[in-house]
């Protein structure tokens, strides 16, 4: 497969996303404890299209990053988060994962950010294993932070500087 077209989100994408989230969801990476609803909207008026990059093979939706603020706060502005990242079943293994990553470091970039920073579940050994080879680092770790699939599982702080 050749190297996916990453582009910024549009709202026209909103069903294609939305239906990714559905089939991407799965205990390993997501800390609700069930799919979205069918009728639940992707995008939101706090982190819209203008927060996404979108990975597509051949026109079609295969994934996306979310970028957004860890929090409100001013003194917190200079650093982006990583606030969701999905791909499908049939483009995983296949770099749209880490073309996302990519895109995502250079957008913060763009945006005038320092570091990037993101939470990933401690099974989510896929994940934070291409989190890893971008450069990221863990910066700490939440034991048992959370209950998942009737286990419980720790939350992995990463992070990397960005000048």
């Amino acid at each position: 497969m050749p190297e996916p077209l990453i582009r910024p989100a549009r709202p026209d994408d909103e069903p294609a996303l939305a239906r990714l989230d559905r089939e991407s969801w799965s205990p390993l990476h997501e800390v609700r404890p069930e799919p979205p609803g069918p009728d639940e909207p992707f995008f939101h008026p706090t982190c819209g299209p203008d927060a996404h990059q979108v990975a597509e093979y051949d026109g079609r939706v295969v994934g996306y990053v979310r970028l957004g603020h860890p929090t409100a706060v001013p003194t917190n502005a200079h650093v982006l988060q990583i606030r969701g990242l999905a791909v499908a079943e049939e483009a995983r293994g296949k770099g749209a994962g880490r073309a996302l990553v990519r895109a995502a470091v250079a957008e913060a970039r763009r945006r005038g950010a320092r570091r990037i920073t993101l939470r990933v579940l401690g099974p989510n050994t896929a994940a934070r294993t291409l989190y890893a080879s971008e450069g990221f680092t863990v910066e700490g770790v939440l034991p048992g932070e959370f209950h998942l699939d009737g286990r419980y599982v720790d939350d992995v702080l990463m992070g990397r500087s960005l000048v």
